[in-house]
């Protein structure tokens, strides 16, 4: 019953919405040698993290371990993009939007939790947080890079079309360490104000 909460945000307990999602930036390095290609996405904006399904949840409590899989079937990112180095044989230094359109996504959220007592009430605070995901579709494309160079925008996108599961295996590691470290404080957000009982138990 939560999820549609999530999704616009709870400001009586502070919390932000999770529509969009939102990250700093990410630097991946796609080729490799001294003029290797090289993208940083900035300003990145989610969408879709709140549709999700819990298929499966298993709760610790006092530092026992939880794991939970959760289903989402489409993400979107958008991003402002930044590009060094050389694609293929082409010089491809230049800045312009990127996107992504993700889908089939499970993530697997494992961590440990702790019950702290405040105001008579027990509550939950998450101790640890980690967050591994699988992607099967995955479609990316920039626009208006290069001063609108059309060679080197078809050659980005065919790169990127062509690589998609390849620049994701690059970019998670980064990617699912900023992501446990902002469901950490989201999820520390709400269960700072959700006592045990009503989290575990209520029906």
């Amino acid at each position: 019953h939560i999820r549609p909460y999530l999704a616009r945000g709870i400001p009586e307990i502070q919390m932000p919405a999770v529509e969009p999602f939102r990250m700093d930036d990410l630097s991946l390095a796609l080729t490799s040698g001294p003029n290797g290609y090289k993208i940083v996405l900035r300003d990145m904006e989610i969408y879709g993290s709140s549709n999700f399904t819990v298929t499966k949840l298993k709760l610790g409590l006092d530092g026992a371990p939880f794991e939970a899989k959760i289903k989402i079937p489409k993400m979107n990112i958008d991003a402002r993009y930044t590009s060094t180095g050389v694609l293929i044989i082409l010089p491809a230094s230049g800045n312009g939007t990127f996107n992504a359109n993700l889908g089939d996504i499970l993530a697997t959220v494992k961590g440990t939790v702790r019950k702290v007592r405040k105001n008579g009430n027990d509550y939950l605070h998450v101790e640890k947080l980690d967050v591994d995901l699988a992607i099967k579709d995955a479609r990316m494309s920039v626009k208006k890079i290069f001063n609108n160079n059309r060679i080197l925008t078809e050659a980005t996108n065919l790169f990127l079309r062509e690589n998609g599961q390849e620049i994701l295996r690059i970019m998670m590691p980064q990617l699912t360490y900023k992501l446990a470290a902002v469901f950490k404080r989201i999820a520390n957000q709400l269960l700072s104000n959700v006592p045990v009982e009503v989290f575990l138990y209520r029906k």
